[in-house]
């Protein structure tokens, strides 16, 4: 998802990243930019059921793809959090060439401090410590009905909604072959304390 000297990186990358953990301070050299493939990409808007009049927020958004996406196919706002401010002026002349400019939008901002609470649909394309450590924040910050999509990796010890592996295989470089898998959160309504029902 980020600098353009870790493309070539690949698995290689993640591994290194997930072997040596991580700081509360992340760079966006710590998560390598690795676009997700358009049909992943459709996969994932559909099971988030996004319609007109959602707002989609994409945490990593690289070269801004899926909040392009959900505009141009089903006129949904979108907003694309991203720390490479390259990977931002490319989104930026995407939705420009596409013509959905007037219903997306790109910022340099930190994923994890980003305030969600707008957000209808959030999604995901990072590493498994990004997700345990952005799980709070959704939960704490999104409302009832909001639905979360994560490509390829869980968010740990909060069970999927749904869980769907893609039938299409990829071939990666040096002959890998890898199936993608899609999570699916909704957020429920919280259940009232005791205190506020009085």
């Amino acid at each position: 998802m980020r600098k353009k000297k870790l493309r070539h990186l690949g698995s290689l990358g993640l591994a290194i990243v997930i072997a040596t953990g991580y700081s509360e301070v992340w760079t966006i050299d710590e998560i390598p930019f690795v676009p997700t493939p358009i049909e992943v990409v459709d996969r994932m808007l559909e099971m988030a059921e996004v319609k007109k009049g959602d707002i989609v927020y994409d945490l990593g958004s690289g070269d801004g793809r899926i909040v392009i996406r959900a505009a141009k196919k089903y006129g949904a706002r979108g907003v694309g959090i991203e720390m490479d401010l390259e990977l931002i002026e490319l989104s930026r002349a995407k939705a420009k060439k596409e013509r959905v400019s007037h219903l997306v939008e790109f910022r340099a901002e930190d994923a994890l401090k980003v305030d969600v609470s707008p957000a209808t649909v959030v999604t995901l394309y990072m590493l498994p410590w990004f997700n345990a450590k952005l799980r709070p924040v959704l939960q704490q910050q999104l409302k009832p009905g909001a639905r979360v999509v994560a490509h390829d990796y869980d968010i740990e010890g909060w069970p999927p909604t749904k869980v769907e592996k893609l039938s299409e295989v990829e071939i990666k470089p040096g002959g890998r072959v890898h199936r993608h898998t899609i999570y699916l959160w909704k957020i429920e309504e919280r259940p009232q304390r005791q205190e506020d029902r009085r």
